[in-house]
């Protein structure tokens, strides 16, 4: 069994800890393109929910503006950030029938959810793209911005759970077993003291 152990540990000595300790590289090459404008989304959402409590909190008169594009922002980070949750397998999923099933069907079975997904992600795309077409022209209602822009982010965060979705099945098959039939195997290490 794994125990954690804590020790109490005073103000000079941990200050000890920064001055002694010698700091890693950071290593940026673990993030993609979809993090980094996940990234950007989000923090635009966070000045304009700010802007929108600052003024209808702290001044009185609240930005009409500021509600619409924060949903709008909400929207595309979803959509976006949805598209690391692919690469990296981390959307909700059902292992469970995996554990009482041979191997062979286990691995048929997750070979069938690597094309499903493949194809919920690619025909998705197809319809974001045949809606912008409609609402082509069409403005928000409280900003003079084109309705599409929103729309563009969701084709946007298909396109690319489309093409994660594709790296991933493509490791999976070349790897022989997938998050389904093996979760432990994607799990975070677990470092503790014994």
């Amino acid at each position: 069994m794994v125990t954690e152990v804590h020790a109490q540990v005073d103000a000079e000595k941990l200050a000890q800890t920064f001055d002694e300790s010698e700091h890693a590289p950071v290593d940026l090459s673990e993030y993609a393109f979809e993090d980094w404008l996940a990234l950007g989304l989000f923090w635009a959402m966070a000045v304009a929910v700010f802007v929108q409590f600052f003024t209808r909190y702290v001044l009185n008169d609240s930005f009409a503006w500021t509600e619409e594009i924060a949903t709008n922002l909400n929207v595309a980070l979803v959509f976006v950030g949805s598209a690391m949750c692919v690469r990296m397998s981390r959307h909700i999923q059902v292992d469970f029938v995996y554990r009482y099933v041979p191997a062979a069907l286990g691995r048929a079975l997750a070979t069938l959810v690597d094309l499903a997904r493949l194809a919920f992600f690619a025909y998705g795309a197809v319809l974001i793209w045949r809606f912008m077409s409609i609402v082509e022209g069409e403005q928000m209602t409280t900003v003079n911005l084109p309705k599409n822009l929103t729309y563009a982010f969701v084709f946007i965060g298909f396109l690319l759970m489309c093409f994660r979705s594709i790296q991933v099945a493509i490791a999976n098959w070349r790897r022989g077993y997938s998050v389904l039939e093996r979760p432990e195997a994607f799990d975070a290490p677990v470092v503790a003291e014994t």
